[in-house]
């Protein structure tokens, strides 16, 4: 009986696997088969035939431009604008024209699909003539976008990071705002990771910016066999998933695959020059994680930006000891090579048409300093929120207290082995990254904190809120005030 009922089992199994590979619909675009990645993604697997009624998320490309009349983008773009002058539908680079194509590319029409191929794309052209990108130029397409509605803002690009070295390292501020600005607004923002061969050494240990920034999703390459290439920065926070970043083919200016008489197909990356005839780099893995952000956006409008990412970036397939990562077996589990593992669409969209409790949201955010601490009112403020090690690690808020005023301060973490460390720093403090400032602390961080503090002077004071251990998930926060 026992071999008969393991025997059935087993063939329940096949029968519920094949019934879900079967499922799966297939773009009928003339070179979809070239686009390996989007196997590799599970793009389109979890659908019998293209989905119905998908909301027309906006998606913001900022780079160097896109080639807007070829015909794999023809009425996917919603609005497009340069800030570096010239026509931002003129792709002298290449680059961001590439990146429509994986995110865009329009549905059972001649040449590629995209990944979210109901989208709408806000083109914003930051490379300027040289090759550079102006950090004022960026900072302002990103807040464009925004205000034009985007839901995804995609930044293929990355600079240097270097905690280990200020002469070295390139954190802006004025990028760090603009990023600030869409996650406030409600964008999910993803970013490269980084290149290795663009750092100092390789392989290179850190996360570039904008992928290091609180919020952004950092994507990290895969190479076909699912390998992470030496090329892909490392990080073992700032690492959150990763996605195919090798041999990908898409859509590129016709006026540069023009200057290659004879090749074909024309307005395809086989017939690119120099690097981009095969591209690769993480710059080619965020468009498919932001792609895939678009399509949850698009199935179900009313999710949260902070819901879209912990959706995508829990839901993936683990990159583990089968695969190499930069030359040694991937550990098991979140790892700084490849972050929570492959991006899997299937498995982020199973999740919110499961009718599964969905992750918690935190509409408070961004808060993570004191420039973008939220003011709380009254005597007896109290309020949820959330926490995350690898994606929001502080929260701060602002109190007024009257000289003499006692703050009694209570958090109660809501997720298993939660270690928070809970802090009050004083009035004029700009930042809570380092010790002046700081007038109290709980000795013991833990899953609940209790502090209490009597002000010596009147104004405004932060409570600042710490995760210091692996995890993360929604907390109850609760001031008091007394004389």
């Amino acid at each position: 009986m026992g071999k008969l009922t393991v025997a059935v089992l087993g063939a329940l199994v096949a029968a519920l696997v094949a019934t879900s590979a079967a499922a799966a619909f297939t773009p009928t675009n003339q070179y979809y088969s070239k686009q390996w990645y989007l196997g590799q993604d599970n793009a389109f697997d979890a659908w019998p035939a293209p989905p119905i009624g998908l909301a027309p998320v906006k998606v913001a490309i900022v780079d160097s431009g896109v080639d807007c009349d070829l015909p794999d983008l023809k009425g996917q773009i919603a609005q497009s604008k340069s800030f570096v002058g010239g026509d931002p539908c003129t792709d002298s680079q290449g680059h961001g024209t590439i990146v429509a194509g994986e995110i865009a590319g329009a549905l059972d029409q001649s040449g590629v699909v995209g990944l979210a191929y109901s989208s709408q794309l806000l083109v914003a052209k930051v490379v300027a003539a040289d090759g550079s990108i102006p950090l004022q130029a960026e900072a302002a397409a990103i807040r464009w976008a925004v205000k034009q509605g985007a839901r995804v803002v995609n930044l293929s690009f990355g600079a240097v990071r270097d905690p280990a070295s200020s002469a070295l390292d390139t954190y802006s501020k004025v990028e760090a705002q603009a990023v600030a600005y869409a996650v406030r607004k409600g964008a999910v923002v993803v970013a490269a990771v980084g290149n290795a061969d663009e750092a100092y050494t390789t392989p290179w240990p850190y996360a570039s910016w904008p992928a290091a920034l609180p919020h952004v999703i950092g994507v990290a390459a895969l190479t076909k066999s699912g390998d992470v290439p030496d090329f892909s920065d490392e990080d073992p926070t700032f690492v959150d998933l990763a996605a195919p970043g090798v041999g990908i083919f898409s859509t590129f200016p016709s006026a540069l695959t023009a200057q290659q008489t004879g090749c074909t197909p024309q307005g395809y990356t086989d017939c690119a020059t120099g690097s981009y005839r095969h591209p690769e780099g993480t710059s080619f893995a965020a468009p498919q994680v932001s792609a895939a952000a678009a399509v949850l956006f698009g199935l179900h409008p009313g999710l949260t930006s902070s819901q879209v990412t912990r959706i995508l970036e829990r839901h993936t397939d683990d990159v583990g000891a089968s695969n190499s990562c930069a030359g040694t077996a991937c550990p098991v589990g979140r790892d700084k090579y490849s972050g929570w593992g492959s991006l899997d669409v299937t498995k982020a969209v199973d999740v919110v048409d499961s009718g599964s409790p969905l992750p918690p949201s935190d509409r408070l955010e961004p808060n993570d300093n004191a420039s973008q601490a939220r003011k709380l009112f009254g005597k007896r403020p109290v309020l949820d929120a959330t926490l995350d090690y690898w994606d929001d690690r502080v929260d701060v808020y602002r109190v007024h207290l009257i000289r003499g005023q006692r703050l009694h301060a209570r958090v109660a973490a809501r997720w298993a082995h939660a270690v928070v460390e809970l802090s009050v720093w004083s009035p004029g403090t700009k930042s809570v990254f380092h010790e002046h400032g700081q007038v109290a602390q709980t000795r013991h961080p833990g899953k609940t904190q209790r502090l209490s503090y009597r002000a010596p002077r009147g104004g405004w004071y932060l409570v600042e809120l710490r995760i210091r251990h692996h995890g993360g998930g929604r907390y109850a926060l609760q001031l008091t005030k007394s004389r």
